[in-house]
C-alpha cells in the first residue's frame, strides 16, 4: 500500500498544508514588513559593524 493511501484514511488531514501554508505565508510577510520599514540608515548601519574597532577586540599586533 502507497504512502498516499495511509494519508487519505486521516480524517482531516487536508488542514495541516493550509496550516503550514499560513505560518509561511505569515513569516514572509513579516520579513518583508520589517524589511520596508527599517529603512536604509539601518541597513547602513548594521553592514559597517564587521568593521568597526571595538575596545573589547583583542589586538594581537600589540604583543
Amino acid at each position: 500500500m502507497k504512502f498516499i493511501n495511509y494519508l487519505e484514511s486521516i480524517t482531516g488531514i487536508g488542514i495541516y498544508p493550509m496550516i503550514s501554508f499560513m505560518i509561511f505565508f505569515l513569516f514572509f510577510l513579516a520579513v518583508s514588513i520589517y524589511l520596508l520599514k527599517a529603512g536604509r540608515r539601518h541597513f547602513d548601519a548594521v553592514a559597517q559593524i564587521p568593521l568597526e574597532q571595538n575596545q573589547n577586540d583583542f589586538n594581537y599586533e600589540k604583543e
